[in-house]
């Protein structure tokens, strides 16, 4: 896709997305499960399958369009498995040459989580979306090295959950004869570090978004809500909390920006790891100032500013935790030694 037509895009979801993914179809989401309208109507317009190859089965275009149509849906608080359907489901199931599912598709976050034994893949994972999915897919660890799997959920024993932001993220229990599912080896490149470094990728730039509305919510209320006479943004104390909110906000932005371009022209460890701990550790920040920023207007469920804030406190636990990622960045860095610490930094 060209620039254009990238931005024509993020424009049409933006707008969609806009009038579907109100306050109200979020808040119902947490009842029902998900927004079925909502994702009916990005379904049709292609959007969970852009990434995945025309030639697969899937919408077309590059992985920095679909990461931003995600973004947008971490602006809206998106109750539907965007990422799971395309950037993570649709890669496993291009790279594997299964065919692209018509619904939505999960995927087992954690690619130890499931293993082969007796003829059968066995194993249980908190799995996203799982309830919802029409299919989910899985990497396993083959003896001749990894094997992605595609299971029909009816296949499986689902026992629904959620998050902290009431997302859908249920118990999936594998124990399924290995000729009753789809299982092809993988291809160079697809394994248990990329699945990982791909779904974190997905948790920063929601988060980006996320923090994107939740900074402009913040900067609205305190310009609208006004005390002794005046806006309160005219209060120091609450200037305070705005700037650390957008500061945080702009990291995060820029951060994701940069590991989107990254991945697309590799495997971009560092660049991911960096982000996800730049995005973890913002979240604690800018929702800490935004709901001081807020009072007590920020603690109740009829305001939509937890609708944002629960999930930048729930995503960071997904595809890693904060302190593994820190670990990992650690490592990143310390292989080169000090010497090399300044140029890795700025390269």
């Amino acid at each position: 896709m060209t620039c254009d037509v990238g931005s024509l895009l993020v424009e049409t979801a933006e707008r969609l997305l806009a009038g579907a993914s109100t306050y109200d179809a979020v808040e119902a989401a947490e009842t029902e499960g998900w927004c079925a309208p909502l994702w009916d109507q990005l379904a049709e317009g292609g959007f969970p399958w852009i990434s995945v190859s025309e030639a697969a089965g899937g919408t077309g275009g590059t992985l920095a369009d679909a990461m931003a149509v995600l973004r947008c849906a971490g602006r809206h608080a998106a109750p539907v498995p965007l990422a799971e359907t395309g950037v993570l489901g649709g890669w496993l199931a291009e790279a594997a040459g299964f065919p692209i599912a018509d619904g939505p598709v999960s995927v087992v976050p954690e690619a130890t989580a499931l293993g082969l034994a007796d003829g059968r893949v066995q194993g249980e994972a908190v799995v996203a979306w799982g309830r919802q999915a029409s299919r989910i897919h899985a990497l396993v660890a083959g003896d001749g090295g990894w094997l992605i799997v595609a299971a029909d959920p009816a296949q499986l024993q689902i026992t629904p959950g959620t998050n902290l932001a009431g997302e859908p993220r249920d118990t999936v229990r594998f124990d399924v004869p290995v000729d009753e599912v789809h299982l092809v080896e993988a291809p160079a490149g697809v394994d248990g570090d990329a699945l990982r470094r791909r779904g974190a990728l997905t948790r920063v730039v929601l988060a980006a978004g996320a923090l994107e509305a939740m900074g402009q919510l913040t900067i609205d209320y305190a310009h609208d809500r006004r005390q002794f006479g005046r806006p309160i943004a005219a209060f120091e104390a609450v200037r305070h909390h705005l700037v650390i909110t957008a500061q945080a906000s702009v990291r995060v932005s820029m951060a994701a920006d940069c590991a989107v371009r990254a991945m697309s022209r590799g495997d971009a460890a560092f660049e991911i790891a960096a982000a996800r701990v730049v995005a973890d550790a913002a979240a604690v920040e800018a929702t800490r100032a935004a709901h001081q920023a807020h009072g007590a207007m920020g603690v109740t469920r009829e305001y939509r500013l937890h609708q944002f804030s629960r999930r930048l406190w729930a995503w960071p636990h997904e595809y890693g935790s904060t302190r593994s990622w820190r670990r990992a960045l650690g490592a990143m860095l310390a292989v080169g030694g000090g010497d090399s610490l300044f140029a890795t930094v700025t390269r």
